[in-house]
């Protein structure tokens, strides 16, 4: 899965996203007696899945509640959403958020996304055909079309794709400034166990990924901090390495979850 590349295989669409089964682009022949129904547990589709993308322009409310990581070649920013495959721990199996908890937007466009058609060049808006939400005309709250033209519901989702798309080419942006400046290092979060007897268990690894090493940050010539600071990638890059203590109270609610009433566990990323 290229979580970043925002097209699907199958015509005339190609490549794949995290979330989607069944993408089709918008029609308003094919989609006309297709609408949604409201629901208070909209995010069921999210919650085996514990790290979301997110764009830079998010770093700050997602911050609060997730450690944001880099990973890959591409150095993709990613919220961690749980320890493991399968387990997010601000989503319940019914599909509700945790109260107050920043909902990122690559959760919030589903079943929405923006795609591209590489036969013509061009940006179409797609929805997951398989998504739940979707029902008949007569079952709807909403409807994808009204009269053949697209309802006020299906203007502010094209809307916010359209947004998305913006975001995306802002974090690429973002992202080759801190390749350039060869500001990246690998790191790993770790939790240390202790032993029955209370002593120190051997630490633990649970993940691998990329940070802004906070070294490289201060070697950074005086001007190239300005130009950082000017253009806002210096604030973003602070509050991605303040978000990097959010991985203690990942992983010890994780190891809580599993162990209950062991002993107490605690992460060090």
């Amino acid at each position: 899965m290229a979580a970043n590349d925002e097209g699907f295989q199958g015509s005339p669409i190609s490549g794949e996203v995290l979330f989607y089964q069944q993408p089709e682009p918008l029609d308003a022949e094919r989609h006309k007696e297709l609408g949604m129904k409201s629901s208070d547990r909209p995010f069921a589709f999210a919650n085996k899945q514990h790290f979301v993308p997110l764009h830079v322009t998010e770093f700050g409310p997602a911050a609060v509640n997730y450690p944001i990581i880099f990973a890959g070649a591409e150095r993709l920013p990613l919220a961690i959403m749980g320890l493991t495959a399968g387990e997010n721990l601000y989503i319940s199996e019914e599909g509700v958020f945790r109260p107050g908890a920043y909902i990122p937007a690559f959760i919030r466009r589903y079943p929405f996304v923006g795609a591209m058609d590489d036969a013509n060049k061009r940006s179409v808006v797609c929805i997951d055909r398989k998504a739940p939400q979707w029902v008949s005309r007569a079952e709807a709250d909403v409807m994808l079309f009204e009269d053949g033209q697209p309802s006020q519901f299906t203007k502010n989702c094209i809307e916010f794709c359209s947004q998305f798309d913006t975001d995306r080419a802002q974090t690429a942006f973002f992202i080759k400034l801190l390749i350039d400046n060869d500001l990246f290092e690998p790191r790993e979060a770790t939790y240390a166990t202790f032993n029955a007897d209370g002593t120190p268990g051997e630490p633990q690894k649970v993940s691998d990924f990329f940070a802004v090493s906070d070294a490289k940050l201060k070697a950074l010539a005086p001007e190239t901090l300005v130009e950082l600071r000017d253009n806002g990638a210096l604030q973003q890059i602070f509050t991605h390495i303040a978000s990097l203590y959010g991985w203690e109270k990942i992983i010890a609610e994780s190891v809580q979850r599993r162990l209950g009433a062991d002993p107490a566990v605690v992460g060090r990323a």
